[in-house]
């Protein structure tokens, strides 16, 4: 589907980012995202069509002339299936006071939104505020000490012998994955584990990001029935790959930093953007757990201002830590005492799903 084509068929759209939050500054950028719903042949056949992310300048503008590249619109089926996963960024599409557009299908979409609560929020709201903490740790060491030197293999003791290539240390950490779960899947004393690795958590991901700890090499060879040199080679290789993600991470941040935002990293020695991104984000989830309604305009929440002063570097950074500390304790307290339900019901949004492309039509 082209631009026209998508604009002609969106149904909801809006001001999103600083400007939708209530915490823009001068030089914000404008930031906007929606639902569509897609002609008949994306339904029926084989095309398939989830968002449009891209060409924005490069194709003639039909309703909306001033979406910029900065601009993302899901189609309703993708939109639908994230806000069922209380996908951060989706769910507060539901739930904004002012929209660019919203037609009777988007509005009947909006008079549902309730239904996508659940206490799912906990993970993605916390996930979601972590990873703005990660990259801003991220940030801080390689202000404070950057890399100087590309890693070499020959550092990690890979002298001898070559490293394993990311494929095969992929393989090998997929096997090591299925061999834990299925081993205590039947133990009482690992059911909560059992859970938590069978979560909708991505650990295969997080086992691939970090080197097998010492103390658990032992432990990994027996269970995997491999040789202890194997172990040790993977290991170091993990080490050596993660070395070179970091100081690639490193260049490419160098490379493509904002200037303005540069000079207040350098100035108060983290990234501000971030802090403010994770409280955000871990205030909004206790609002929705205690509340069951999801406040996007901080202004209206009362604490913009206090948001707007960690963005501007009025804190220190032990400080936005501490208050990212508390909050956690507080998301994972919400979550305890919330009556929203577990999950959101999937029969329900699939019957959704099916009344707004019918009231859409073809």
């Amino acid at each position: 589907m082209n631009r026209l084509e998508i604009e002609n068929r969106t149904i909801l759209l809006t001001l999103t980012g600083s400007r939708g939050y209530g915490l823009a500054t001068i030089t914000s950028d404008y930031d906007y995202r929606g639902v569509f719903i897609a002609t008949k042949p994306y339904y029926l056949g084989f095309n398939l069509i989830e968002q449009k992310d891209t060409g924005w300048t490069d194709e003639p503008a039909g309703k909306f002339p001033f979406l910029s590249k900065d601009t993302c619109l899901y189609e309703l089926k993708k939109f639908l299936r994230l806000s069922t996963e209380n996908n951060p960024n989706i769910l507060e599409l539901l739930w904004f006071k002012n929209y660019v557009e919203i037609t009777e299908v988007g509005e009947y979409l909006k008079q549902h939104r309730q239904m996508f609560l659940s206490k799912k929020v906990k993970q993605t709201y916390s996930g979601y505020g972590y990873a703005q903490i990660k990259k801003l740790e991220s940030h801080r060491r390689w202000l404070l000490n950057p890399p100087t030197h590309k890693p070499t293999a020959a550092e990690f003791g890979l002298v001898d012998t070559p490293p394993l290539t990311v494929s095969q240390m992929n393989t090998f950490l997929e096997y090591l994955y299925g061999l834990v779960r299925d081993r205590i899947e039947f133990l009482e004393p690992a059911k909560e584990l059992y859970k938590l690795l069978t979560a909708d958590i991505d650990f295969k991901g997080i086992l691939k990001q970090h080197p097998l700890p010492e103390d658990t090499l032992e432990m990994t060879q027996q269970l995997a029935n491999s040789s202890k040199d194997f172990i040790q080679l993977l290991q170091k290789s993990q080490q050596y790959q993660r070395a070179c993600r970091e100081y690639q991470h490193y260049q490419d941040w160098k490379k493509n930093r904002n200037p303005e935002r540069a000079e207040m990293e350098a100035k108060v020695g983290y990234d501000c953007k971030f802090a403010m991104q994770a409280i955000r984000l871990l205030k909004t989830g206790i609002e929705i757990l205690e509340t069951q309604s999801l406040i996007v305009d901080r202004r209206e929440a009362g604490d913009a201002e206090e948001l707007l002063d960690i963005k501007k570097g009025k804190y220190a950074y032990d400080e936005v830590m501490e208050m990212a500390k508390t909050l956690y304790q507080k998301l994972d307290q919400a979550e305890e005492n919330s009556t929203l339900p577990k999950q959101v019901n999937g029969e329900a949004v699939n019957q959704l799903c099916i009344e707004l492309v019918s009231q859409q039509g073809f």
